[in-house]
């Protein structure tokens, strides 16, 4: 009997390209395959004629000779008989085509559960502006699982061990055999006995009621560099929760929050503050004493310092981390305008404006003080 042709088989045309014959086959084997046909008796034999021509002329070598000697039978012909999945060596991909029935490629489950790793833990930190500054060690007290002391994790009451488990048999894994018309699949799940444990445990430890860990408080010390600022994480390494299984602990994540000081603001590595002087002082200078981060400092204020002026102090600011770099301290200036004076003092500012060319007329007392709070920027108006 002859049979069809495989191009006529796969619905592709002679000169198809690789890439056609592929995507004629996968849509071609979909439709056809048993599982999804189970009542319909031709579907075997369909499928099986598709893999066939597919085998041939998905292989270069192969088609061509098909190609040279028009039939399966000048090629010495094909028996898929009874082969299971494993006989199409060729089909590199015809796990896609197995996912898309099964949903799933097959494949060993997880089995016996393996050593874990511990959780990691978070710590939030609030800290002072000048310990942000300048750095600090201090300590704190971290909540957190750790490993028994009564059983020394084993869950297991102390003088007791666990036991085999008598459904994996210590493996930690359940195998079952399912027989298809394609061979035989060994499916492996994780032993619901034992968890993929391999180990069941009778008398539980009291101290930790089976679980191996208990809560306790820590004592960690910490090292703050100096420089850090608002969301800055340190990492502690192997001070989270212990792992499972002999796993390695987690790692301690300190989050910090530096507190707002009363008189600074900070810029990066650079901070800022206001301060006040009487109009005499700016206007006839001196200096004055200004506060910075470890010590009060003089300023000196020349003659004639107009209102918001910023003065700069070098290497009074915030380290850089990790380096001895410092920044900045600015200094904006505030002059302040008395609101009350007596006669006598009134009657030296009248003066000055007199001698200044003033029009005392148009002043009167009350402008005279308008007229400075003008001079100096700070009119409220």
């Amino acid at each position: 009997m002859t049979k069809r042709d495989y191009y006529e088989i796969l619905g592709v045309k002679k000169d198809a390209t690789p890439e056609e014959i592929k995507k004629s086959y996968r849509k071609l084997a979909l439709k056809y395959h048993p599982d999804r046909n189970s009542s319909d008796g031709d579907t075997e034999k369909k499928f099986k004629e598709i893999n066939e021509a597919y085998q041939v002329l998905s292989n270069p070598e192969k088609r061509a000779r098909y190609n040279q000697f028009g039939s399966a039978e000048g090629m010495g012909g094909f028996d898929f008989q009874g082969r299971g999945f494993s006989d199409f060596g060729d089909f590199g991909d015809f796990s896609d085509i197995f996912d898309s029935f099964f949903g799933t490629r097959t494949r060993r489950s997880e089995g016996r559960v393996r050593p874990q790793r511990g959780a990691n833990l978070r710590y939030n930190l609030e800290i002072s502006f000048e310990d942000a500054a300048f750095g600090k060690e201090t300590k704190i007290e971290v909540p957190s699982w750790e490993t028994c002391p009564a059983c020394k994790g084993s869950g297991a009451k102390p003088g007791t061990s666990p036991q085999t488990c008598p459904d994996c048999h210590g493996t930690g894994e359940i195998k079952s055999t399912q027989s298809t018309m394609f061979g035989q699949f060994v499916n492996i799940k994780t032993c619901p006995r034992c968890a993929g444990e391999g180990k069941i445990i009778k008398d539980v430890c009291t101290n930790c009621r089976g679980t191996g860990k208990v809560k306790k408080n820590r004592v960690v010390k910490v090292k703050i560099p100096a420089g850090v600022d608002t969301g800055h994480k340190l990492r502690i390494s192997g001070m989270g929760e212990p792992g499972e299984r002999g796993g390695p602990s987690g790692d301690l994540y300190i989050v910090l929050y530096v507190k707002p000081h009363k008189i600074f603001k900070r810029t990066g590595i650079d901070i800022s503050c206001t301060h006040s002087i009487s109009f005499v002082k700016a206007a006839l200078g001196g200096t004055t004493t200004v506060p910075t981060l470890e010590e009060k400092v003089k300023l000196k204020i020349p003659a004639g310092t107009q209102p918001n002026s910023v003065f700069r102090l070098g290497g009074k600011g915030i380290f850089k981390i990790g380096t001895q770099q410092r920044g900045n301290q600015y200094i904006k200036l505030i002059v302040e305008i008395p609101k009350k004076m007596n006669d006598k003092q009134r009657n030296l500012l009248l003066e000055y404006a007199k001698l200044n060319g003033e029009d005392l007329e148009k002043l009167g007392e009350k402008g005279i003080f308008t007229k400075i709070k003008n001079a100096f920027g700070q009119n409220n108006n």
